[in-house]
């Protein structure tokens, strides 16, 4: 049976940011996650450049220095990879948490390949597990993609693009560039204000000259091998060919491992959010904390690496204050 003082739970850039703040304040941490090191980094598609400047991505005093103001995926990998090395993190990779059990002074945490006592859980676990589902005939067909890596795959394909945010947005322009015939299929009026200032003018110059086909106010009601429908905005049903789908509707977080926890969740404006106190990152759970956006839960686009490095120091803090308290 292993021991440790404070138990991270997922070693994206927050899970890293904790275990930092835990070796600064001397206090024993383990970091655990079930993929990679910043595992939804490395899932992101291999040409994606981030919205943020290397410097507000940055955790532990580490420097990020990048080739242009807006780093890479590849940059972030090899980032946060120097980041573990230079602090000598405490983190073991592909060992997920299958239990956690309530004890006297603390929690007994089961994973794939051991038992740990810990006092103290922070869960720092992100939210790129789950894609939200269009929900309609044929989504389960094997041409229908919810992650897209690179554009090759789709080289003189048609292709379908359900979304207008920056993900769909940038495989849009990706797989044209690459040779794919593209057709972005949008509920919305228009592509969303939120699209990256640089790229913005990209999209709807390409579909201004109809060189990307876009239906707007419209939706994706039915897959098939080679073929989709589409709802217009009119009302109408349109067919078209098709040969695969990229459904671009974002991630959600999973749940499970909280409400195994006995994690409660509030409901607000029909979003799921864990229940914690923002002062402190606790939850209802005397012990577990959150961290990064895993607490805004549904509301994915509330917290990101920039806003929630603070994150680590407050549940740090709070868990070093008890310590003393006790001494």
């Amino acid at each position: 049976m292993e021991k440790t003082e404070v138990l991270i739970i997922g070693a994206g850039p927050i899970g890293l940011a904790c275990g930092i703040a835990c070796q600064k304040a001397g206090l024993d941490y383990l970091i655990l996650d079930k993929g990679v090191l910043v595992n939804s980094i490395f899932h992101y598609p291999l040409n994606m450049t981030f919205f943020s400047t290397s410097d507000r991505l940055e955790i532990g005093d580490v420097p990020f220095i990048s080739h242009t103001p807006k780093p890479t995926r590849t940059e972030a990998l090899e980032y946060y990879r120097r980041v573990t090395l230079h602090w000598k993190l405490k983190v073991r990779l592909f060992e997920e948490v299958l239990n956690v059990a309530k004890t006297e002074n603390g929690f007994q945490v089961t994973t794939a390949k051991a038992s740990i006592l810990c006092q103290h859980i922070i869960i720092a676990t992100g939210f790129y597990d789950i894609p939200n589902l269009l929900n309609i005939p044929g989504e389960s067909l094997p041409n229908v993609h919810h992650y897209y890596k690179e554009p090759h795959l789709y080289f003189k394909q048609k292709i379908v693009v359900v979304g207008a945010a920056n993900s769909a947005v940038d495989v849009a322009l990706e797989t044209f560039r690459k040779g794919a015939e593209v057709t972005m299929v949008v509920r919305e009026p228009h592509i969303r204000e939120t699209v990256k200032y640089w790229v913005k003018p990209d999209i709807e110059n390409r579909i201004r000259e109809g060189e990307i086909k876009a239906f707007f106010n419209a939706s994706l009601t039915a897959i098939r091998e080679k073929e989709v429908d589409i709802t217009t905005e009119n009302g109408s049903l349109l067919t078209i060919e098709n040969d695969f789908v990229l459904a671009m509707t974002g991630y959600r977080p999973d749940f499970n491992l909280l409400e195994n926890m006995g994690v409660k969740f509030n409901a607000l404006n029909g979003e799921i959010i864990p229940e914690h106190n923002p002062s402190t990152l606790e939850t209802n759970v005397p012990g577990i904390f959150l961290a990064g956006v895993i607490c805004g839960g549904t509301v994915t686009n509330s917290w990101f690496i920039e806003n929630s490095r603070i994150h680590a120091d407050i549940a740090v803090r709070e868990i070093l204050s008890r310590k003393h308290r006790l001494h």
